[in-house]
């Protein structure tokens, strides 16, 4: 047993002390984490570092996967919690300071050895903290690939009009990404309802390029082999005349200019016609 593994071991009370008191000054966040947690946490993490240690110096071997797996759920409570990154990576590198230390305090006779030890030690526990940082970075953009996931979904509702009708009103950009999420709701809404027409409004698009017409083309074909047509309405002035411009073939796409104007085209292409009648909305009426 080196002697690093002696003091690590035989101090274990006095470096759990030096440790609390070392996070109430550089990394507590008492709005995110109680005592009490923060305790059971660094009480846990010193019980593992330490058999660890024991047994080898090395964060790779089997001596220190319960280690890293502890770590692993640190930095998934603590990402949940609202900490960042580094200041999860400073619990582990907190440790250091009571660490060295004890190291001082046991071995100040023998300078050289010391040092040895304490880079020996501060390795370590870099490590650590590097293997805590991945983790929380990981979970992180995790986090933020779902919410990103969950917007684009939001982004994309599809809304029946009528009985065979959907539409699906796009706002903002569309990307590659967000076609294929597009195409994604507006195909299991076509299977879901047994829809035989679907609009594509895109009224709140900013801009139509060669880009974004490929990928409405795309969920345009998509929607046709499921069996159902697909009108595209909120075709603009300026976007026309890009459409235009960019030599852009839709001859093959029923377009409207507005998103009524192709509703009245899904509810005849459904056997059903708009008339007025007097004191009442108008409404569709069977054929």
């Amino acid at each position: 047993m080196s002697a690093f593994q002696q003091v690590i071991k035989a101090n274990e009370t006095a470096i759990l002390s030096g440790w609390l008191s070392e996070m109430a000054t550089s990394t507590r966040r008492t709005d995110l984490m109680g005592d009490t947690e923060i305790r059971q946490q660094a009480t846990e993490l010193l019980r593992l570092f330490t058999e660890a240690s024991q047994t080898s110096s090395d964060v790779q071997s089997a001596a220190f996967a319960s280690t890293k797996e502890f770590l692993k759920d640190v930095a998934k409570s603590r990402m949940d919690q609202g900490f960042t990154p580094a200041e999860t990576a400073l619990f582990v590198l907190s440790m250091k300071q009571p660490v060295f230390n004890a190291l001082r305090d046991a071995m100040k006779s023998n300078p050289s050895e010391l040092v040895t030890e304490i880079w020996a030690a501060g390795n370590l526990l870099d490590k650590l903290s590097m293997l805590t940082v991945t983790n929380a970075i990981g979970f992180r953009e995790l986090t933020i690939q779902r919410q990103q996931e969950e917007m684009l979904e939001l982004s994309t509702p599809v809304v029946k009009l009528w009985d065979g009708i959907l539409a699906l009103p796009l706002i903002g950009t569309l990307d590659s990404a967000r076609t294929q999420v597009v195409m994604e709701s507006l195909l299991t809404a076509i299977v879901d309802t047994n829809s035989q027409v679907a609009i594509i409004d895109i009224t709140g698009v900013p801009t139509v390029d060669t880009l974004v017409a490929q990928h409405l083309i795309k969920t345009i074909t998509a929607a046709r082999l499921m069996g159902a047509d697909c009108y595209l309405s909120g075709i603009r002035p300026a976007i026309a005349q890009t459409i235009v411009h960019l030599g852009i073939d839709l001859t093959d796409i029923q377009t409207k200019a507005k998103l009524s104007d192709a509703f009245a085209l899904a509810l005849q292409r459904s056997g059903k016609t708009v008339v007025s009648t007097k004191g009442s909305a108008p409404k569709p009426k069977e054929l």
